[in-house]
């Protein structure tokens, strides 16, 4: 099958790539808008079923997109190893505690796309940085049980936590607790990768949360910056910048 054209389309380098830990995967490349836009930092946690086959460096596209909107980015890479989900979920704690302080940005956004919308549904919950202002999770593994029961990723929770989801219900979004601070879902009506009912799922456990049903979508666009459906991204962090000032008035 041919990979969708934005995971391999070129794309400028970052800025600059930082450290957040010891580990070789603790890096994030960051991208810095031209001007000071007083933004908060976009945290972005790229996808790709858990699997070490894909790393960070299919988000430049979308993370040069939002740096040329003004948005300062920092897309994190993290370790994936198959059947010890400890070490990736470790990582991500550890970068949403290191990074935004490193960018020295006015607050955080967590944005995440498929595993990673997961990744930053469990961060938000368990770990969330100082300042998030909220979550933005794309076409998100949000419910593992009913990824599981799905085969989603022929077989991608279960090589991803080395155990059945039942056993791991910590690491489930639908079954932690809601965040404290506002989540928005975006997902496609058409993807086949990780259906809808997956955010629905979670938007059910945690009615607080919003969800941006895109019609005639499917997967990968919700990351591509050529694709209409990005510009539902850019809207929901709008927002999300928009409530935290109504909320300091």
């Amino acid at each position: 099958m041919t990979e969708p054209d934005v995971l391999v389309r070129p794309a400028p380098e970052p800025d600059r790539t930082v450290a957040y830990g010891p580990a070789p995967e603790h890096l994030a490349d960051v991208w810095l808008p031209a001007a000071q836009s007083g933004r908060p930092l976009v945290l972005l946690v790229h996808g790709g079923f858990w699997r070490p086959a894909y790393d960070r460096a299919h988000t430049r596209p979308m993370a040069a997109a939002l740096r040329d909107a003004g948005w300062p980015v920092a897309s994190l890479e993290y370790r994936r190893v198959p059947g010890h989900p400890d070490v990736t979920t470790g990582d991500v704690r550890r970068a949403v505690e290191v990074l935004p302080g490193q960018a020295g940005s006015a607050g955080t956004v967590l944005v995440g796309h498929s595993a990673g919308g997961h990744l930053v549904l469990w961060a938000a919950a368990t770990c969330p940085p100082e300042g998030l202002l909220g979550t933005v999770a794309l076409a998100p593994v949000a419910d593992l049980a009913l990824a599981e029961q799905a085969d989603l990723g022929r077989g991608a929770v279960t090589a991803f936590l080395g155990a059945a989801a039942n056993t791991r219900r910590d690491l489930d979004p639908v079954r932690g607790s809601s965040p404290a601070t506002p989540v928005i879902l975006v997902h496609g009506a058409d993807d086949h990768e990780v259906p809808l009912d997956t955010s629905r799922s979670y938007l059910r456990a945690h009615p607080a949360a919003s969800l941006d049903e895109l019609p005639a979508t499917g997967h990968y666009e919700l990351i591509d910056p050529l694709a209409p459906a990005f510009a539902r991204l850019l809207n929901a962090l709008d927002l999300l910048t928009r409530q935290d000032k109504k909320n300091t008035l």
